[in-house]
């Protein structure tokens, strides 16, 4: 790939973004590719070892704040007609209290999802707290003279220990594929703010 090809390529995955963090990025490219190139490099191996065109502009989609992209998607592309304006302050009750009851519903689930998360590693450090406290309690209870009921104690605790160490594996993967959800969800919002309007 020649690096005008990739340029073009880069420039067709980050349309939707705004122009300037795209001419920023692409200069930064462009920049990177020709440092290459002068240091001997052939155009296509310079272009080759700056990395994929995919897998650049998902890592520039990401690193591009939400924010950014959606007021860039906003932004409107014409000046409104005083009948538009009219049309959108009239329908504004009905628009905008649903965007708000769908903000809302998709911020409480979000919540729960995560409050079952906090609830799980609450029941993790329950159980460690109960092998801890079962096993120490066995041992004093053995030492003075009751040995069935200390022996049977520390068999509980060594239990909640097992117990604490499956949920603590639960918890972690729980936990990472919370936020990796979290993560995905962001790139496919910003994605879908940032893709090309269809001719």
């Amino acid at each position: 790939m020649t690096k005008l090809d990739f340029v073009l390529a880069l420039n067709d995955k980050l349309s939707g973004l705004p122009t300037a963090e795209v001419e920023e990025r692409i200069s930064f490219y462009i920049e990177m590719i020709e440092d290459r190139m002068d240091d001997g490099l052939a155009e296509e191996d310079a272009v080759a070892a700056v990395g994929s065109v995919d897998a650049i502009a998902a890592q520039i989609l990401s690193d591009i704040p939400l924010s950014v992209i959606a007021k860039e998607r906003i932004k409107p592309k014409r000046r409104l007609r005083a009948w538009e304006i009219v049309l959108i302050a009239l329908g504004s009750p009905i628009w905008l209290s649903l965007a708000i009851a769908a903000f809302a519903v998709f911020l409480s689930l979000y919540a729960v999802l995560w409050s079952v998360i906090v609830s799980l590693w609450a029941i993790f450090i329950s159980f460690a707290v109960s092998s801890l406290g079962g096993v120490v309690a066995g041992i004093v209870l053995a030492f003075v003279g009751n040995g069935l009921l200390g022996v049977a104690t520390v068999g509980a605790g060594l239990f909640c220990g097992g117990v604490a160490i499956f949920l603590f594996f639960a918890c972690k993967a729980a936990t990472k594929g919370t936020l990796r959800l979290t993560k995905r969800v962001a790139l496919g919002t910003k994605k879908s703010l940032a893709k090309k309007e269809e001719a």
